[in-house]
């Protein structure tokens, strides 16, 4: 049974191991106009999904209820989600946007980056997805168990 300093010592160790996606994201939005409106809300996404996550060793540690560490953590998976699919929205207009500027000045656009859904991106995600499940799956296990124990 694992008890809730484990826990959180588990998401601080998540939290601390993330710096390589949150540390970028901060240095997006320092820049403020210099980078797109599409690249700022992603990046708030991103560090609203680690922010929820370094949150919850606190709550962990205070021994706050469950239905409380619950509802943060929704909240805060909600707000990281509904800020990505508006960054994805946003690129969206972004790029129309781009295209339409080519067409009048009767260019030829630069050659386009690679597609976000590339091969390494779709074999990470095949990858990374079960795993996730699997681990969210231990995680409510052992949050029964721990329940079940009080």
């Amino acid at each position: 049974m694992l008890s809730p300093a484990v826990l959180a010592l588990g998401a601080t160790a998540l939290s601390a191991s993330g710096c390589v996606w949150y540390l970028p994201a901060a240095a997006d939005l320092c820049a403020g106009a210099d980078r797109p409106t599409s690249r700022r809300l992603a990046a708030a996404a991103c560090l609203t999904a680690w922010a929820t996550i370094a949150l919850s060793a606190p709550l962990l540690l205070a021994a706050a209820s469950w239905t409380t560490l619950g509802a943060v953590t929704a909240f805060g998976t909600a707000a990281a989600l509904l800020l990505a699919t508006l960054a994805r929205a946003r690129r969206g207009h972004e790029e129309h946007a781009t295209r339409r500027a080519w067409a009048a000045l009767r260019l030829r656009p630069p050659a386009r980056r690679r597609s976000p859904w590339s091969r390494p991106t779709r074999a990470f995600l095949c990858w990374f997805l079960p795993g996730y499940a699997v681990a969210a799956g231990a995680v409510a296990v052992a949050l029964v168990g721990v329940m079940a124990g009080r």
